[in-house]
């Protein structure tokens, strides 16, 4: 499971050209899961993103998580984050894993950051066409990958 999340002054999702979704200051997570993901994935995820000292405390050091400015969180699905791109200049999707294995893990997901975080949880809609727009705070953007945890 392949995040990558930014630190941001403000975020909105807009489904479809539909339904819209918003957060203040926080945290965007983009979320790419392959087919080796599990929920030990999930919960490793939820708790390193919730935790992450990526925000100023008062002497402007990045020394607090989001659970302690009680910030807010958007989490949209995104499949290319598990883009193969060493053969040729057109990405291969082999490793996202398929709907009936996603679907449930980025469930899990939300369900964890909203339960863990006791703040606003905005959510994209998995497999719709969607576009992101955000205000950037640093900038401050981190790759995470369960895969990678040691």
């Amino acid at each position: 499971m392949r995040v990558v999340l930014q630190r941001v002054r403000k975020a909105q999702v807009t489904i479809e050209e539909n339904k819209s979704e918003e957060i203040s200051q926080g945290i965007l997570v983009l979320l790419g899961i392959e087919m080796a993901d599990t929920l030990n994935d999930v919960d490793w995820l939820v708790n390193k993103v919730l935790n992450l000292r990526i925000f100023d405390d008062e002497h402007g050091v990045m020394n607090k998580s989001l659970m302690d400015i009680s910030g807010e969180l958007m989490v949209v699905s995104q499949f290319t984050l598990m883009a193969a791109t060493k053969k040729g200049n057109r990405p291969s999707y082999i490793r996202a894993a398929n709907h009936q294995h996603s679907i449930p893990l980025y469930e899990s997901f939300i369900e964890k950051a909203d339960f863990l975080l006791q703040s606003k949880v905005a959510t994209g809609s998995f497999g719709a066409m969607m576009r992101v727009t955000l205000e950037n705070d640093g900038p401050v953007t981190i790759w995470l990958d369960s895969k990678n945890k040691e």
